[in-house]
């Protein structure tokens, strides 16, 4: 048997919320954790977070086989999650921490990364230029034990902050054509 380590990757896409459902549970992920990343203090709250002051990003953290789950595979994944072109937040969700980022772990992380950003410019998909950065992970806070998996936690809470958000109306306008 070959030894090999699983790989992290980690994505700010708006509220985490949203960001657990579509890796979760899909052969070659091993678990898929909220929480915050790339901001100055240390261990923060939720509440610290969501204010805006702390300077993280909101970021699931995907723990991964890249034998069964490519990187790439992952990216391609991620964009349709997203509006790339905002720099203000996401859908309802404004501010800095709800941001796009891709945080990378590692060079190749960071070549693909930028690679998948450059081949969506080139589709002209969007009119606005896209915004979402590629970033050097830092260290991960875990969300508390209230956020994770909320999807399956508060599935009706899930669904109507979704609904209401205009995620969905997006992903259907811009993704899905």
């Amino acid at each position: 048997m070959k030894d090999y380590i699983y790989e992290k990757a980690t994505f700010a896409g708006g509220c985490f919320w949203c960001m657990v459902q579509p890796f979760d549970e899909l052969p070659g992920i091993v678990k898929v954790e909220s929480g915050f990343m790339g901001g100055h203090i240390k261990q923060p709250t939720y509440e610290e977070v969501k204010s805006g002051e702390s300077g993280h990003y909101e970021v699931v953290q995907i723990t991964f086989d890249p034998l069964v789950f490519s990187y790439e595979k992952l990216l391609s994944l991620y964009w349709p999650q997203i509006d790339p072109t905002d720099p203000d937040g996401q859908f309802h969700d404004r501010g800095p921490q709800y941001r796009t980022a891709i945080f990378y772990h590692n060079e190749n992380q960071k070549e693909e990364a930028n690679k998948s950003k450059e081949d969506l410019s080139k589709t002209n998909r969007f009119s606005k230029p896209i915004v979402t950065e590629v970033i050097k992970a830092t260290e991960f806070y875990s969300a508390e034990e209230s956020h994770q998996h909320f999807y399956k936690k508060s599935p009706k809470e899930y669904k109507e902050d979704r609904m209401k958000s205009g995620r969905d109306e997006f992903i259907k306008e811009n993704w899905q054509r």
